[in-house]
């Protein structure tokens, strides 16, 4: 059976899709799945020509991070029976220095960590304390936080872990600031609190073949908060065991540490 990869590029840049295609191709030629708007026009032919496919919808940039769960699952529910293993990620801020499923993974489900606690980062803090209140935000400020922008597990529990998040999100909304209500706008600070789910459902063990991954040795890395930020001499980032990171996510958040080997890479696949 196949693997498959889930990602959402609604409204992205060409561009901003590209080096994650580019590098995962090197790797990887199983299916990748793209939710794009129906205007994405250019983004579709670049998806195209990397062999991967595309899900239309009918949401706002702003909107999709929080009702991507539901169309994924949509997707998967539809193809049960053609993969085993599904990663879920983002890609504008994503690449790829090996094929992300070739590792041995210990859980049936995989969680990364980030390199920080709830009680040290205030928009994650804001995040929990937002949707699920200070009892829970109490139960999580001393934990590791859990990145939400990737995950891997097999397609039945893929399935069931975008359900839960969807049911969460519209359980848990976050509160938005009195300004925003009167007014009928969005709250940006809340976009990104789906983070604040993940991490519930991880802490909270609805998944009893659960791992989460060290930031600093495991197959991914989370860049913001990585406190060692070293590179071998083929431009890779490496973890504190010497290993190259199959993943690399954030690296825009620490470009001035990251764009002579970004670079570096994307001359030698020929993207500029």
């Amino acid at each position: 059976m196949k693997n498959l990869i889930i990602s959402p590029a609604v409204n992205l840049k060409t561009n901003e899709v590209e080096f994650f295609l580019k590098t995962l191709r090197k790797y990887y030629m199983d299916d990748i799945y793209f939710l794009v708007g129906k205007k994405d026009i250019d983004l579709k032919k670049k998806i195209n020509f990397y062999n991967s496919k595309f899900y239309e919808v009918n949401e706002h940039g702003y909107d999709i991070q929080l009702k991507r769960y539901k169309h994924f699952s949509k997707i998967l529910e539809e193809n049960s029976n053609k993969y085993d293993q599904v990663l879920f990620c983002d890609c504008r801020d994503i690449y790829f220095q090996s094929n992300p499923f070739e590792y041995n993974y210990k859980g049936s489900i995989n969680f990364f960590s980030e390199d920080i606690k709830f009680n040290t980062c205030p928009i994650n803090s804001s995040w929990v304390l937002n949707t699920f209140g200070k009892k829970i935000y109490d139960d999580l400020k001393n934990k590791t936080v859990c990145c939400g922008g990737t995950l891997l597990a097999n397609i039945n529990l893929m399935i069931k872990w975008l359900n839960l998040m969807d049911k969460l999100i519209l359980a848990y909304p976050f509160k938005k600031r009195l300004k925003y209500l009167l007014t009928l706008r969005r709250d940006k600070e809340g976009r990104g609190c789906d983070q604040a789910h993940g991490n519930y459902i991880y802490y909270k063990k609805f998944f009893k073949d659960s791992h989460l991954y060290s930031n600093k040795e495991g197959p991914v890395a989370t860049v913001f908060y990585l406190k060692n930020i070293k590179f071998n001499k083929n431009f890779q980032l490496i973890n504190e065991l010497g290993e190259p990171y199959s993943i690399v996510h954030q690296y825009d958040k620490r470009w001035d540490e990251f764009s002579d080997n970004v670079n570096a890479i994307k001359k030698t696949l020929g993207v500029f």
